[in-house]
């Protein structure tokens, strides 16, 4: 691909399907791709790689590139931490086995969270976020929407702010996972260890840890950030000679807000994730 090509093309680096907390399928991830302009797009779901294989052979259709990727969660000093893997050998044995492990973790924190939310006069049947999930991996999203659809909130807004926001009542850590663990397995996957949406880590001395564990790259372009965590973001990529990426973070109608491609890259990001 020329260089005048890559300055026209654009990609959305962090995407989900309903095989982890979005809404769409990755048919209908593509589709939405395709139709707001984008060239290439990393379905990065939470904990799976479930999405991966479907979302390549909807892309070939559609002129869609499709990077291999995935979310992992982690946990340190009591703190939720995402590290986006991109180009991963999704069949890698060693990964799929801790997957199983995370999954299984995953529906043990779905039970805790109904039982702390049963303590705080909630009811809520496990079936009835179990049914969300499709097969997939389970988060509090699941557990959001089901208050919802069941009427216990009014928007899934008020589910994380009154219930299982990180501060809530009904608010379950349980990722049995570090960071550097997350980082070896993605490369040990040949994959680029990425730190997802870093302004939500709250202590930016972290990524220094983070970077001496083998990290490669930031997420500096995503919806929350303000322009001037950007350009600190930025700045920070460019001080430690990491890869700099980008995406919505788009999870169809779990977060209306939030559209695919709301956040487009250049393709000369992807190029250099590929040169890495």
């Amino acid at each position: 691909m020329d260089s005048q090509n890559s300055q026209t093309k654009f990609a959305d680096l962090h995407l989900h399907t309903f095989y982890s907390d979005g809404t769409y399928s990755p048919q209908e991830l593509v589709i939405k791709s395709a139709q707001v302009g984008l060239s290439a797009i990393a379905v990065a779901d939470h904990d799976t790689v479930k999405g991966i294989a479907p979302a390549i052979e909807a892309g070939k259709e559609y002129s869609i590139e499709v990077i291999p990727a995935i979310e992992l969660s982690a946990e340190s000093q009591g703190i939720e931490i995402h590290i986006l893997g991109y180009l991963i050998d999704e069949h890698n044995p060693q990964l799929l086995e801790r997957l199983e492990l995370l999954r299984a973790n995953r529906i043990e924190r779905i039970y805790k969270i109904i039982d702390k939310l049963k303590a705080s006069g909630v009811k809520l049947a496990p079936e009835s976020v179990f049914a969300l999930s499709r097969g997939g991996t389970l988060g509090r999203l699941h557990i959001a929407r089901a208050l919802l659809e069941t009427c216990k909130v009014s928007t899934l807004a008020e589910a994380f702010g009154r219930y299982i926001g990180d501060k809530g009542p009904a608010y379950v850590l349980g990722f049995k996972f570090s960071p550097q663990e997350a980082i070896e397995l993605i490369k040990r996957c040949h994959g680029l260890p990425v730190l997802a949406h870093p302004y939500l880590i709250k202590d930016d001395t972290l990524i220094a840890q983070f970077i001496s564990y083998g990290l490669r790259g930031l997420e500096v372009y995503y919806p929350e950030h303000s322009q001037s965590m950007t350009n600190f973001y930025l700045d920070l990529a460019k001080k430690n000679n990491l890869l700099v990426t980008g995406g919505s973070d788009c999870h169809g109608k779990a977060k209306p807000g939030v559209k695919v491609g709301s956040i487009k890259v250049p393709y000369a990001l992807v190029e250099k994730l590929k040169n890495a």
